[in-house]
């Protein structure tokens, strides 16, 4: 086989490639924009906990209402710096004293999405709790989800997506941020899916 047809082939490839992966970041766009944010009323189901990974304040301020709400025993923050404490960290948060020294956990451990599943992992055997509904931003996830069900498969996990006000779904190609964001998002969830299979 000549080079010429060996670089033909490979373009090739390589054009296939592309197709693929930007049709599959497409559908992971449309997933994303269609995830709305649960209502917390009187028909959403317990959970022993509620999880949130840090990275948003509008994620600890959902998993608060649905711990007030009753909906959830125990609210545990994953991921949380080592130097912040419980107070700094629901500094200015309508949180009782009360459910402050009971209900809510910080762990320190994790660095990323794989440390929140297994430090969430890790606590919830330590509580001996069997479900937990699981806050992080819509973009987060799909990736969060598949590797927090990798982790306790034995675990009952509810998804509860919140819809940050800087991600633009609407159109969202025309957003540079968003954009950029969503295409490093898909990236990292490729690689989430295809981690068992190529090895660590």
């Amino acid at each position: 086989m000549s080079i010429n047809r060996i670089l033909r082939h490979g373009i090739t490839g390589l054009g296939v490639i592309a197709l693929v992966w930007g049709i599959g970041l497409s559908f992971f766009a449309t997933r994303i924009h269609a995830m709305v944010t649960p209502v917390v009323d009187a028909a959403m189901p317990e959970t022993d906990a509620v999880v949130v990974p840090t990275g948003g304040s509008e994620r600890l301020q959902a998993g608060l209402a649905i711990l007030k709400a009753g909906k959830a025993r125990k609210l545990f923050i994953s991921g949380v710096h080592a130097g912040v404490a419980k107070d700094l960290l629901l500094n200015g948060l309508d949180v009782t004293k009360t459910i402050r020294d009971c209900c809510i956990i910080l762990g320190h451990e994790a660095g990323s999405t794989q440390g929140n599943a297994d430090e969430t992992q890790a606590w919830m055997e330590l509580e001996g709790f069997h479900s937990l509904r699981l806050v992080t931003a819509n973009y987060h996830m799909p990736r969060s989800i598949l590797l927090f069900r990798r982790a306790m498969p034995d675990i009952v996990i509810i998804p509860h997506p919140v819809v940050p006000d800087k991600v633009m779904m609407h159109d969202w190609w025309q957003h540079a941020g968003t954009a950029s964001l969503l295409v490093t998002e898909y990236n990292k969830y490729l690689w989430a899916v295809a981690r068992p299979i190529v090895g660590e």
